[in-house]
């Protein structure tokens, strides 16, 4: 996913510290959220280290990378990075050597600035060096040290948009490090602080924050839900780009919503078609499902995982599951409108093989996931009604089974206690 670098620099003249970074955890201006961390870093990083990359294209990264690093005087990320084997162009060591001064004097400065401001001044010029203080250690990679930082800026903040803000830098600390349990814990207290009052646009960002945690997790239906709801108001560009945010939204409800849904909130949305056809097979990926053109829904779906499900860090986890899933909606979507179709003519509409299909349809037969049985000798496909006899009582055998398998081993754990 694509994003922007912004690494504020600026003089500081309510801390005293002329020609030192002022960073805080809503960037230059508090009412505009910085990209601190800068989660396109590591997307750089999972690309670099993907075996997917090539050569070249892998150069081309780790040099976009460092110069990231670069920017944002990363230290801490570029140490982790070195000790983890990750291949940087020549002269990473000498430029860590070069951050890590810089980081140090940095830190020195606001750490002084701060103890003048202590002994002269009052608690909102010294609560906004602490908030700066916590934005640098954010912004340079420094997790525990960025995290006890905000911690103590939360506790010292006396409004309620600055804590929201520091919460939600916790929440892309969280999410730049792949740490769950911060972007969980922050993403509650961040729902507890809304609910005292937070604006409509801190609300709206939190949407897009648990969006993409959700969809980080598989969490498809609760994250694209999300993400729709914040369509029309996206601004939270600190997080991902808009065309990211778009990528997204399309994707995850594509699988989820009904067809008549996806035509209304993907299809025809003007959120959407304002960038759709600057992002590559996104248009065909969603007309051909709602149109049933199958063919080309499994040609655009190929096309899907190889530019936007694979070399995503967010959505690579998934994609072999996601694939398996759009097949299943594209089988359940022919058969719900045939009682019998014969394997060829099916497998022409999909543009596979009958072989490759016969053995995909088997698969989700057997697993339950597709009300249909598969008559080889016919070479036919029949079609079951989801909420058939039959289906209710394999899925109470099967269910049933689940439960006693349950029972037994907890009469077992109780019969040792």
């Amino acid at each position: 996913m694509s994003g922007s670098s912004a690494a504020p620099q600026a003089v500081s003249s309510d801390t005293g510290v002329p020609g030192k970074p002022t960073v805080n955890a809503g960037g230059v201006d508090d009412d505009v959220p910085q990209p601190i961390p800068n989660l396109e870093l590591q997307q750089l990083h999972f690309v670099l280290t993907s075996p997917r990359t090539p050569g070249a294209k892998g150069r081309e990264v780790s040099e976009a990378l460092l110069k990231g690093i670069e920017t944002d005087e990363m230290a801490p990320y570029l140490s982790a990075l070195l000790a983890a084997g990750v291949i940087l162009p020549s002269g990473a060591k000498d430029l860590h050597a070069q951050l890590h001064a810089k980081n140090e004097e940095s830190l020195k400065a606001i750490d002084d600035a701060l103890v003048r401001l202590e002994e002269s001044e009052g608690d909102m010029e010294v609560n906004a060096v602490r908030r700066q203080r916590a934005a640098y250690l954010a912004r340079i990679g420094d997790k525990t040290r960025a995290l006890e930082a905000h911690k103590l800026a939360i506790e010292k903040a006396a409004g309620l948009g600055s804590k929201l803000d520091l919460v939600l830098t916790q929440i892309r600390i969280g999410l730049f490090h792949g740490d769950a349990s911060i972007t969980i814990e922050s993403i509650a207290k961040a729902k507890e602080l809304v609910e005292e009052g937070g604006d409509w646009d801190r609300r709206n960002r939190l949407k897009v924050y648990e969006g993409l945690h959700l969809l980080s997790t598989r969490q498809f239906k609760q994250g694209g839900e999300l993400f729709l709801d914040a369509l029309s108001t996206f601004t939270a560009t600190e997080l991902l780009s808009y065309k990211d945010f778009v990528t997204l939204t399309v994707i995850a409800n594509v699988l989820t919503l009904g067809r008549r849904d996806i035509k209304k909130k993907i299809i025809d949305s003007p959120e959407v078609l304002q960038v759709i056809d600057e992002i590559e097979h996104l248009r065909s990926f969603s007309s051909s499902l709602y149109n049933c053109d199958y063919a080309a829904f499994f040609k655009a779906l190929a096309e899907v995982e190889q530019t936007h499900l694979l070399p995503s860090r967010v959505l690579s986890p998934h994609a072999r599951y996601y694939v398996r899933e759009m097949r299943l909606v594209a089988y359940s979507s022919v058969l719900q409108s045939y009682s019998t179709i014969t394997l060829p003519n099916m497998a022409a509409a999909f543009g596979v093989t009958p072989e490759f299909l016969d053995a995909d349809l088997a698969r989700f037969i057997a697993s339950g996931r597709l009300p249909a049985v598969i008559d080889r000798v016919a070479g036919v496909v029949e079609s079951k009604k989801a909420g058939g006899t039959s289906m209710l009582y394999s899925r109470v055998i099967k269910e049933g089974d689940l439960v006693l398998s349950a029972t037994q081993r907890l009469s077992r754990d109780l019969g040792l206690a």
